[in-house]
């Protein structure tokens, strides 16, 4: 294959761009599911099988608190990760570059208004 044959379309690229950053977002997702299962089961060992704190059920609560941890990593992902995707964010760069070249031409109006071109490229002589 040459290299124009190689070359890949904005498009497609912006799409492969996405489809690698979800992946590193769900493998993220699922590194915490593991830490969480084995860190669940450490701390569930220190708490009763070491009797560490064993008159309060300590590891009940930092198990609870990491699953609602987790649950919201996974909400993150697989929610509002998939609803502001591609398309939102294309829309939002549209927004703020509109908003930008409005405010541009503002500024351009002004400075137009208070130094007008024709004053001075007139050539004093």
């Amino acid at each position: 294959m040459s290299k124009s044959e190689m070359k890949i379309d904005k498009s497609q690229h912006e799409l492969l761009e996405h489809a690698q950053e979800r992946i590193r977002q769900k493998k993220k997702l699922y590194i915490h599911f593991v830490f969480y299962l084995i860190g669940s089961v450490f701390v569930f060992v220190i708490n009763k099988v070491l009797k560490y704190g064993e008159e309060y059920n300590w590891c009940l609560w930092v198990i609870l608190i990491w699953t609602f941890i987790l649950i919201m990593h996974a909400i993150d992902v697989y929610f509002f990760k998939t609803f502001m995707g591609i398309e939102w964010e294309r829309k939002q760069r549209e927004v703020l570059v509109a908003k930008q070249k409005k405010r541009i031409s503002e500024l351009q109006k002004e400075t137009d208004k208070e130094f007008p071109i024709s004053r001075y490229s007139t050539k004093e002589q």
